[in-house]
């Protein structure tokens, strides 16, 4: 799929929203009604490909459920009723993007790593279910904090409501995972925290291929990463598919460059080669 302006402009920023924002995504390939739980820009990764500035300080405070409640109940209805392509930034997005495929917990930092998350997952699936909306919810995830009781417990309950959870793996080395998530938490964990989801449901793993110094990932890493995966399906995790993509807007790091379509097609096919499902977005 080619990338549009519609799929770079992924602002949190929405009219006088706090949390809740909408995204025409690639990923998703449709209206993302996207819920920020880090408006703080906490995150227990520091990815050179992050499109979060965090040059500027992020807000102070705990997250307001009933502003986020109302916030989200807001867009859900536009969404349904049409006003949210009457005019803004949104009303370019052409007609077979303009339907809700899911609300999504991404935001400017780790969703999980919030206090709030728990009840703010139970908000999301009351108000679709209160407005007969067929939408999944996903859970984008660096996979760091899926070992805690209270995050194991809420996605238990979102797998209630047609959750997703897209966990991340962008490393087959201890050595790359440093340089690209630069996260204090072990490789080990990440790896041993997406087997323990992966094993209850079906997860989706993305990944992301980039540039760094202008250099691509070695044949060796790419063939670990493949190993990592190989690793996951042996030991009983369900992968639902893997998504292969790049960096499609400004990253943290300037020495971060975009891998090409032809590349990342090429990784893919190593994918679908153990037997997975594969897409990329160049």
């Amino acid at each position: 799929m080619a990338t549009t302006p519609l799929f770079t402009e992924h602002s949190r920023l929405w009219r006088e929203n706090r949390y809740v924002y909408p995204v025409i995504s690639r990923r998703s390939r449709g209206l993302s009604i996207g819920i920020n739980l880090s408006p703080g820009k906490q995150c227990t990764f520091r990815c050179v490909y992050c499109s979060v500035d965090r040059t500027v300080p992020g807000a102070r405070g705990p997250v307001d459920l009933q502003v986020l409640d109302r916030e989200l109940g807001a867009l859900l209805d536009q969404a349904r009723g049409g006003q949210l392509w009457a005019d803004g930034p949104l009303a370019a997005t052409p007609p077979e993007l303009r339907r809700l495929n899911d609300v999504a917990f991404s935001g400017d930092g780790e969703p999980t790593a919030a206090a709030e998350f728990p009840r703010a997952a139970e908000l999301a699936a009351r108000a679709l279910a209160s407005r007969g909306l067929d939408a999944r919810i996903v859970v984008i995830t660096n996979a760091t904090l899926l070992d805690r009781p209270e995050v194991e417990r809420t996605l238990a309950f979102l797998d209630g409501h047609r959750l997703e959870l897209w966990a991340k793996l962008d490393a087959g080395t201890e050595g790359h995972y440093r340089q690209m998530d630069r996260s204090a938490v072990p490789f080990d964990r990440v790896l041993a925290n997406l087997l323990a989801a992966a094993r209850l449901r079906p997860v989706v793993i993305q990944s992301m291929f980039v540039r760094l110094e202008g250099v691509a990932p070695s044949a060796a890493e790419i063939e670990a990463w493949l190993g990592r995966l190989r690793d996951l399906l042996a030991s009983g995790a369900r992968i639902d598919r893997v998504q292969v993509y790049t960096s499609a807007r400004k990253t943290a790091e300037p020495f971060v460059h975009p891998m090409l379509a032809d590349e990342l097609e090429a990784i893919a096919r190593r994918v679908r080669a153990l037997g997975l499902a594969a897409e990329t977005f160049p």
